[in-house]
């Protein structure tokens, strides 16, 4: 009775969470970021976003993109400027992050403008509250993946995102980036010198090696200044799970078809691109 009671209260406490971070939003400010660092993003990077059409005209859906760029990742800003110009501020899209970031010296700025921490109840409760939750599986273990073999989608063998779909019965929009991984030289994640130092205790689980301007060689940090590489965004037909798969699917047959059809979307967005950096 006692493990029940206190199970139940963790999960009250997650969903409090949740929803305080919800409440955070902030579509004035929001607009505002939009305006200035979003522009300034999408002039720098010559950013382009295809395919908003994919996106359901009204609902939940669960938004699962690729991670680009490193520390200095410039995805949000250069998706979620032309999601609004599309569908207004009033239709919320939240994105997950590591609660490092929430929680760091930027955290309120994030939360006004609908960063949430990566939790299953704050996807759950965004996604039954009708708004668009924006997810990175991957996460920085793809964002630091080595510059010469940018064009591939690996997750790390992380699927919660498709029983986080299943579980609030919303479609999976896949999105596909590609330019970010060129703004600098991405030399390896680093995994095993952060297995040898011990760092995965503390949930580092890479200590990436880079290249870049103006510090030459960085380990993580300090963070090298990106160069204006062209990013071009793109956003691919809806995924409805159960339509596709049944009403119990396979976890890992679900995962390996939507990382194939971002893979195939992804070979065609390498094929287009003609030079390094400049696209």
């Amino acid at each position: 009775m006692g493990e029940q009671m206190g199970s139940r209260d963790s999960a009250d406490d997650a969903q409090q969470q949740a929803e305080r971070e919800m409440a955070k939003f902030d579509p004035a400010v929001t607009e505002q970021v939009a305006k200035y660092a979003g522009a300034l993003v999408k002039r720098y990077f010559r950013a382009e976003v295809r395919g908003l059409d994919n996106f359901p005209p009204t609902g939940a859906a669960l938004a699962v993109s690729n991670h680009s760029g490193g520390m200095l990742t410039p995805d949000v800003l250069v998706l979620a400027p032309e999601f609004y110009r599309k569908f207004g501020y009033g239709r919320p899209m939240y994105t997950l992050a590591h609660y490092g970031v929430v929680m760091g010296p930027i955290g309120d700025l994030l939360g006004r403008v609908g960063v949430i921490e990566a939790s299953r109840e704050s996807a759950a409760k965004a996604l039954h509250d009708g708004a668009v939750v924006l997810v990175f599986p991957g996460g920085d273990y793809d964002a630091y993946r080595p510059t010469f073999g940018a064009n591939i989608i690996d997750f790390s063998g992380r699927t919660g995102y498709v029983r986080t779909a299943l579980e609030a019965g919303v479609p999976i929009v896949p999105v596909v980036s590609i330019g970010a991984q060129e703004s600098q030289l991405f030399l390896t994640r680093g995994n095993w010198l952060a297995k040898r130092l011990g760092l995965t205790k503390a949930r580092m689980d890479i200590l990436p090696f880079s290249v870049g301007f103006p510090f030459g060689l960085s380990m993580l940090i300090p963070p090298n200044l990106p160069l204006p590489s062209k990013i071009v965004t793109e956003v691919l037909e809806p995924i409805d799970i159960t339509a596709r798969f049944g009403d119990d699917p396979d976890i890992s047959e679900v995962d390996a078809h939507i990382r194939q059809v971002m893979q195939t979307a992804l070979d065609g967005l390498a094929r287009q691109r003609r030079l390094p950096i400049l696209g």
